[in-house]
């Protein structure tokens, strides 16, 4: 029997975190395992949330109360993953302590979690920004101890991050290998 066939008669036609039955599909939790307990079906609307965290409603997480017991491992991990994003709320902290999870789904679900120590530079807009990216200047930049001046609206291409300040990222403009101050670039699409 095809994966699809086999999640979707678990999931009895609805989403297995809210129960909703609108526009399902299977969702690999990552990093990807095989088998049908590495998936779940979810609907469009928990998708959206889960894969763009600026989108989530709270709210709507509340159906991890009763979506947190179930025994697909994959439903697990999706749901300590979404309590834990959310746990400064109160109410999904509750649930977290409550959440018992097997050794194994509970590496699973904090796999890819975030270090809460690592470094994170952000762009002017708030955008998380990686090394090799491409960055556009907002601001006319005076470079110290050169007579360079790095214009607005030029890109700098292949930045890389400073390692042990947030602030600072480094790229070239006019073959120049400079230091640049986060809040005076954005991210380029």
């Amino acid at each position: 029997m095809k994966l699809e066939k086999i999640v979707a008669q678990r999931a009895g036609g609805q989403c297995e975190l809210c129960k909703s039955n609108n526009e399902l599909s299977i969702y690999q939790v990552l990093p990807a395992k095989e088998g049908a307990e590495s998936v779940a079906m979810i609907c469009s609307n928990c998708k959206h949330q889960i894969e763009t965290p600026d989108a989530v409603d709270v709210n709507h997480w509340r159906c991890l109360n009763d979506s947190m017991w179930s025994e697909v491992p994959a439903v697990q991990a999706i749901a300590w993953r979404m309590l834990h994003q959310l746990r400064a709320e109160g109410w999904p902290q509750d649930l977290l302590d409550m959440l018992y999870l097997s050794e194994e789904v509970a590496e699973w679900a904090k796999a890819l979690e975030p270090d809460e120590d690592a470094i994170v530079h952000l762009d002017s807009n708030g955008v998380k920004l990686e090394a090799g990216d491409t960055v556009i200047l907002i601001k006319d930049l005076n470079v110290k101890g050169s007579s360079l001046v790095a214009k607005r609206g030029v890109a700098v291409r292949r930045i890389s991050l400073d390692p042990n300040n947030p602030e600072y990222i480094e790229g070239k403009v006019d073959g120049q290998h400079i230091v640049i101050i986060t809040k005076y670039v954005k991210k380029a699409k």
